[in-house]
C-alpha cells in the first residue's frame, strides 16, 4: 500500500506527463503522420524519465539492469521511428514544407525540390512599387517561395518605415500579404513579404476542449493542494469543501490575474491569444499556463508588453497577499510552518525577517493563510519568468535582446534545471515541460528591428532579478545572519 504522500507524488507525475503529452499530440496532429511520428519520439524520450521518477516516488527502486533495459529499449524504439520519419519526409507534401518555411522567415532554407506556386507577376510588380528612396531603397527583389525577399538599404527609423511600407502594401494588394522587417544573416535590414495564408493557425475546437479539460484538472489539483496545506486530502473529505475554498480561490485569483493581463494587453495591440492551457500539479496547484499567439505580433515592443503583463499582474497580487499575510500573522494563526519555509526563498525570507522579526527564531512559525497563498503565487510567477523558449521570461528576453540571446538563455536555463532536478522534483517537471513544449523561440514579429525602449529593458531586468530572488534559497550563513532559525 502507498502512503498518502506517495500517492500524491504519483498523481502529480501522471498529471504533468498527461498534460505534456496531450499538448504535444494536439500540436502534432494537424501535421499528419509526420507530426504524430515526431510526437511519438517525444513520448519515447519522456517515458523512461516519468516511469523512473514515478516508481521512485512510489518507493519502488529500479536496479541498474532495469535502468539499462529502459534506456536500450527507448533508443531502439527511437531509431525505429526515426527510420519511419525519413521515409515519410521523402514523401512529404509541398504545402507542408512551404508552411514550415513561411513560419520562420528569418531562417532561409534550401528550396525544396517539389514545385511551388510562385508569386503572381502582377503582385510582384505591385510589391516592387511600395519601396521608395526615403523609406527602403530596394536594390534586389526576388521571389521567395510564395512571397518576396527585398534586399536594400533602410532610409529611416525602422518603426516609421515599417508602418509606411505596410500601408503601401495594403493600398496596392489589400490584406493578401504580410510584411516583415527583419535582420538578415549578415545583420542587415531585409524585407520579407509572405502571403496571408502563412499566418498563425487559428485555435481549433479540439484545442478549446483540451484547454477546458486542463482547466478543470487544474481546479481539482488546486483544491487538493489547499487540502494538503490544511492537513487532509480533499478528495477523501469532500464535505470539507468550505475549508479549502478560501485558499483555492486565492491561487485561482493569482492565475486569473496573470492570464487576464495577457489578454487585455494583447487586445490593445490587436493580437489574438489562444486559451490558456494550464499545467496542473499537486506541489503548487498549477505550474501556470501555456498561452500561444494566435496571430502575428506587430513588434518587439508589443511582444514585451504582452509577455510582461501576466507576470507583473500575478506577481504584484502575490506579493501583496504575502505582505498582508505576514502583517496579519500572529501567535495562534491558522498555519504553522517550519522555519525552513522562509529559507526556501531570498525574497520571502527577507520580507519575513523585516515584518515578523524575532519570531523567526522559533522552529515553527504561526502565519496567516494569505502568506502561503502569496508564496505559492510568487513561485508560479517566477517559474513562468524563467528565460526559456516561449515562457513569459523567454519572450521578455527575446523582445529585449533578440532571438540569438534568447536561444542561448534557453539552453542555459535547461542546463540549470537539469542540475537542480537532482534535488528538487519541481525543477525536473518544469525542465520536461520546457524541453518538449516551450523550448522553441517565439516566431519573429512583423517589425524585428525596433527594440523596446530603455524603460522596458529595465523592467525586464527587474522581473528577471525578482524571479531569481524568489527561486533561489537562502544560504545557511545568510539565514543565520538574518536570524531565520535557531
Amino acid at each position: 500500500m502507498y502512503t498518502a504522500s506517495q500517492t500524491s507524488a504519483i498523481a502529480s507525475v501522471v498529471l504533468v506527463a498527461c498534460a505534456i503529452l496531450g499538448w504535444g499530440f494536439y500540436r502534432a496532429k494537424p501535421l499528419g503522420k509526420l507530426g504524430v511520428l515526431t510526437w511519438l519520439q517525444s513520448v519515447i524520450l519522456i517515458a523512461p524519465v516519468v516511469l523512473f521518477f514515478g516508481l521512485f516516488a512510489a518507493g519502488i527502486s529500479i536496479s541498474f539492469v532495469g535502468i539499462l533495459f529502459l534506456v536500450v529499449a527507448a533508443v531502439v524504439a527511437y531509431i525505429a521511428i526515426e527510420n519511419r520519419l525519413r521515409i515519410q519526409k521523402a514523401q512529404i507534401k509541398p504545402s507542408l514544407v512551404e508552411q514550415k518555411i513561411a513560419a520562420n522567415p528569418t531562417k532561409p532554407s534550401k528550396p525544396p525540390e517539389q514545385t511551388v506556386v510562385p508569386i503572381p507577376s502582377e503582385d510582384m510588380l505591385a510589391i516592387k512599387g511600395i519601396f521608395s528612396i526615403d523609406t527602403y531603397f530596394a536594390v534586389e527583389t526576388v521571389p521567395y517561395q510564395e512571397g518576396v525577399i527585398a534586399k536594400g538599404n533602410l532610409r529611416g527609423e525602422p518603426e516609421a518605415v515599417h508602418k509606411k511600407l505596410t500601408a503601401n502594401l495594403q493600398e496596392k494588394l489589400g490584406d493578401s500579404y504580410r510584411l516583415f522587417l527583419v535582420d538578415n544573416l549578415d545583420s542587415k535590414p531585409v524585407v520579407i513579404i509572405l502571403p496571408a495564408s502563412a499566418d498563425v493557425r487559428p485555435v481549433t475546437v479540439s484545442q478549446y476542449i483540451l484547454a477546458v479539460t486542463l482547466g478543470i484538472a487544474t481546479i481539482a489539483t488546486i483544491f487538493e493542494t489547499a487540502g494538503i496545506l490544511l492537513g487532509f486530502y480533499f478528495f477523501s473529505h469532500l464535505e470539507r469543501f468550505r475549508e479549502v475554498l478560501p485558499i483555492g480561490i486565492g491561487i485561482i485569483a493569482v492565475l486569473a490575474a496573470h492570464e487576464l493581463a495577457h489578454y487585455f494587453v494583447a487586445r490593445r495591440y490587436q493580437v489574438k491569444l489562444s486559451p490558456p492551457f494550464f499545467l496542473p500539479t499537486l506541489q503548487l496547484g498549477a505550474f501556470g499556463a501555456i498561452t500561444r499567439f494566435a496571430s502575428l505580433v506587430p513588434s518587439r515592443k508589443a511582444l514585451f508588453d504582452i509577455a510582461f503583463a501576466g507576470p507583473a499582474a500575478g506577481g504584484l497580487l502575490s506579493l501583496l497577499l504575502l505582505i498582508v499575510g505576514l502583517l496579519l500573522s500572529h501567535s495562534g494563526s491558522l498555519f504553522q510552518v517550519p522555519t525552513e519555509f522562509f529559507r526556501g526563498s531570498i525574497l520571502v525570507g527577507v520580507l519575513a525577517r523585516v515584518i515578523i522579526g524575532t519570531n523567526l527564531h522559533n522552529s515553527l512559525v504561526d502565519v496567516n493563510p494569505l502568506t502561503v497563498i502569496g508564496w505559492l503565487g510568487l513561485v508560479i510567477t517566477a517559474l513562468n519568468l524563467m528565460p526559456a523558449g516561449v515562457l513569459d521570461g523567454g519572450r521578455v528576453v527575446q523582445a529585449i535582446y533578440g532571438r540569438k540571446t534568447a536561444g542561448r538563455a534557453t539552453v542555459a536555463t535547461l542546463i540549470i534545471l537539469a542540475v537542480a532536478s537532482l534535488a528538487n522534483p519541481v525543477a525536473m517537471y518544469w525542465a520536461i515541460a520546457i524541453l518538449f513544449l516551450q523550448r522553441e523561440l517565439e516566431r519573429p514579429s512583423l517589425n524585428e528591428l525596433t527594440e523596446p525602449d530603455d524603460t522596458r529593458a529595465a523592467l525586464g531586468l527587474v522581473a528577471l532579478f525578482l524571479m531569481i530572488s524568489v527561486l533561489l534559497p537562502l544560504t545557511p550563513a545568510l539565514a543565520g545572519r538574518l536570524g531565520i532559525g535557531g
